[in-house]
């Protein structure tokens, strides 16, 4: 059943922004959305069908949402009648125009220019039931759209578990669409580390953003294991899953570079506003004791706790008494600008930063559009 004390007579804007953060929740937290539990077989392949059509069926998607969004502001509007000449009829045209197209583009979801009732299979005046004459292309489009409908009103269907269905799947076509990314040169360092920091600490609504200093410090790696004599007859390891724990890995940090006999020469563990104390140091050495680590850096967006910091060194000067590893604390801008005083050319650090992003399944689409937001000025310095 329509929940009506939930949605009723709230604002048509409202609703939308509430049921798409509810998706964005469950897509984020990678929650199971479990259609089967409420959905018949002929309503699942009816929104598969809808979702198979996202473009070449944007009227179709347009008309739907703003049935299921009025269907929920009023839930005794039969939303079949879209036109208000219709006897019990609204404007489905003009909320359409005024809240849900906007809202389509404002996503960046598919979007007609401005209405879905401007395509003539859309906009005749008929009600969508199952005689409805308009040619929606192809057939079977027109089946789920129209059976989707008959369900919300007849079977008192929830017009709020199918919006739910959609907009996870409208996210999920979002995070799949490739954004070209901006790749800027003749950089300063000053700047490079400004679009960084921007880039690492904007508001996201989308997880992922604690990933963006690990790939741009692999990005300086990948530099400087081409550059750096150091780096000689060393190979630096491709990056794990974001996912994946270090222990079930196998690894000693987020990035590493190990010797011709696999061994692990230098490592690096970074922290997202996370600030390093003791306790993260004593973790850190857990991991690398067993192994003939030369160099391991704990990095932090947020530096050192200084509350701490004469707790760390006294750690560290354990670890190389016996160890003899050198491990090194510090802000990550900090070191980011020294190593890239460190390069030949800047340019490649922010080539390889631009292909991580591109690459890495961590990256969501807000968090590339961040990038390029922040590199054409539209974002406050």
């Amino acid at each position: 059943m329509t929940n009506k004390s939930k949605y009723a007579d709230k604002p048509h804007a409202e609703i939308l922004s509430e049921i798409y953060q509810k998706a964005l929740a469950i897509y984020n937290d990678r929650t199971e959305y479990l259609m089967s539990s409420q959905f018949d077989e002929t309503e699942k392949s009816s929104l598969q069908i809808i979702a198979d059509n996202f473009e070449n069926g944007k009227g179709v998607l347009t008309v739907l949402i703003t049935s299921l969004i009025h269907k929920l502001h009023n839930p005794v509007q039969d939303v079949r009648f879209h036109q208000e000449n219709m006897k019990g009829g609204y404007s489905g045209r003009g909320i359409d125009n005024k809240f849900v197209t906007p809202f389509m583009k404002e996503m960046r979801f598919p979007a007609m220019s401005e209405s879905g009732w401007l395509t003539r299979s859309l906009e005749q005046n008929r009600p969508y039931d199952f005689q409805y004459p308009g040619k929606i292309t192809p057939p079977k489009l027109k089946a789920a759209f129209l059976h989707l409908l008959d369900q919300i009103q007849s079977q008192k269907k929830s017009a709020e578990g199918y919006l739910l269905a959609l907009f996870l799947r409208l996210i999920e076509y979002r995070e799949r669409q490739n954004i070209d990314l901006a790749k800027p040169t003749n950089l300063t360092i000053a700047t490079i580390i400004s679009y960084l920091k921007k880039h690492f600490e904007s508001d996201y609504s989308s997880r992922g953003a604690s990933r963006l200093p690990t790939l741009a410090f692999y990005a300086i790696y990948q530099c400087m294991s081409k550059e750096l004599k150091r780096f000689e007859k060393k190979m630096l390891m491709p990056l794990e899953e974001h996912t994946s724990s270090d222990k079930s890995s196998g690894c000693v940090g987020d990035i590493e570079v190990r010797d011709a006999d696999d061994k692990v020469y230098e490592a690096v563990e970074i922290k997202h506003g996370i600030p390093i104390k003791t306790q993260l140091v004593r973790d850190a050495y857990e991991k690398f004791k067993s192994q003939p680590i030369q160099r391991y850096y704990l990095l932090s967006t947020s530096g050192e706790d200084s509350s701490e910091i004469e707790s760390i060194a006294k750690e560290i000067s354990k670890i190389i008494t016996i160890h003899g590893c050198q491990v090194i604390t510090n802000g990550i801008y900090p070191s980011l600008k020294y190593y890239l005083r460190l390069l030949s050319n800047t340019y490649d650090f922010i080539d390889n930063y631009v292909e991580n992003l591109k690459r890495d399944s961590t990256v969501k689409y807000e968090h590339k559009l961040k990038w390029n937001e922040i590199v054409s000025h539209r974002t406050p310095n």
